[in-house]
């Protein structure tokens, strides 16, 4: 079969990509397959200023998937410290030691085999094989949903959901070349990341503005479901993350009456958040409860 013809998006976007493309320590030559996947799962839904910090911290402590699983997993969660979801660290303690046990400590090329491992999905396993082993795949993040909603459907905003029409649009746009494949993803990515944001995005930054669907349509307003934002605040993932940090903070076990007493009542939005939450943490594993009931971080 003939290679399929570039698409017009590709060769203004890659070329954008060559001379804007922020230098991350999981893009360089240097760069391991773990601290590929490392640095996708802290970054799911996390910003990239925040994860930056704590992927060096973590990648200087557990340089290879056999250094972390040989710690505990109250220590991933420890050094998780506030990038929100903690169970992602726990996650990655678990993929580590699916590692060990059946890739000899190695992280997998083969799609199949990384979505085998505990908490990785479609997106982190394509991303991996794309960016850490230049394979041809389809990676599909937000940023690319967004930016391939504009530029090609016209649409402000992407479904709430990834769709069947987006997964195989995102498909068509692969480029044949294996690694021009990885670079488009990236790329396209990136474009997603710091031009075509969604708020306030920087259209006349944007290196196919003239190709744009949705300028060509006149950057029609958003119209399907509202896009509504939560104050974090008073929710159960802000008080389960005040309970994470005072076990965090502990060089011990912490008795039940002094966590209750560090997790004030006026940051519950009611009387029974602080135990709904201290249970849904024990019932992900994030906490241990031991014998005398005090609370401890899993070891």
């Amino acid at each position: 079969m003939p290679p399929m013809p570039a698409h017009p998006l590709h060769a203004p976007v890659l070329a954008w990509y060559a001379v804007h493309q922020r230098d991350l320590p999981w893009r360089r030559d240097d760069r391991t397959p773990w601290g590929v996947l490392v640095s996708e799962v802290m970054a799911q839904q996390t910003p990239i200023a925040r994860v930056l910090p704590a992927w060096e911290a973590w990648m200087r402590r557990w340089p290879t998937p056999a250094a972390l699983a040989a710690d505990a997993p109250g220590e991933a969660i420890r050094m998780w410290d506030r990038l929100g979801y903690p169970r992602r660290a726990l996650r990655l303690h678990e993929a580590a030691a699916a590692l060990v046990e059946r890739h000899g400590g190695e992280v997998p090329a083969e799609e199949a085999d990384l979505r085998a491992l505990p908490g990785v999905g479609s997106y982190t396993a394509a991303a991996v094989a794309a960016f850490a082993f230049g394979r041809r795949t389809c990676v599909v993040d937000t940023n690319v949903r967004r930016v391939l909603a504009r530029t090609v459907t016209g649409t402000e905003y992407p479904a709430p959901a990834l769709t069947a029409a987006e997964s195989a649009l995102a498909a068509a746009l692969v480029p044949d070349d294996a690694a021009t494949a990885a670079t488009w993803a990236v790329a396209s990515m990136e474009l997603g990341a710091l031009v075509c944001t969604a708020r306030a995005p920087r259209c006349g930054d944007c290196p196919v503005l003239d190709r744009c669907a949705w300028q060509a349509a006149g950057a029609p307003a958003h119209d399907g479901p509202p896009r509504r934002g939560q104050s974090y605040a008073g929710t159960d993932r802000f008080v389960r993350g005040l309970v994470l940090a005072v076990l965090r903070a502990a060089s011990g076990p912490v008795p039940h009456d002094d966590l209750v007493a560090q997790v004030p009542d006026d940051a519950l939005r009611d009387p029974l958040q602080r135990d709904r939450c201290l249970g849904s943490l024990v019932a992900d594993g994030l906490v241990d409860v031991l014998d005398d009931g005090s609370l401890t971080l899993p070891g």
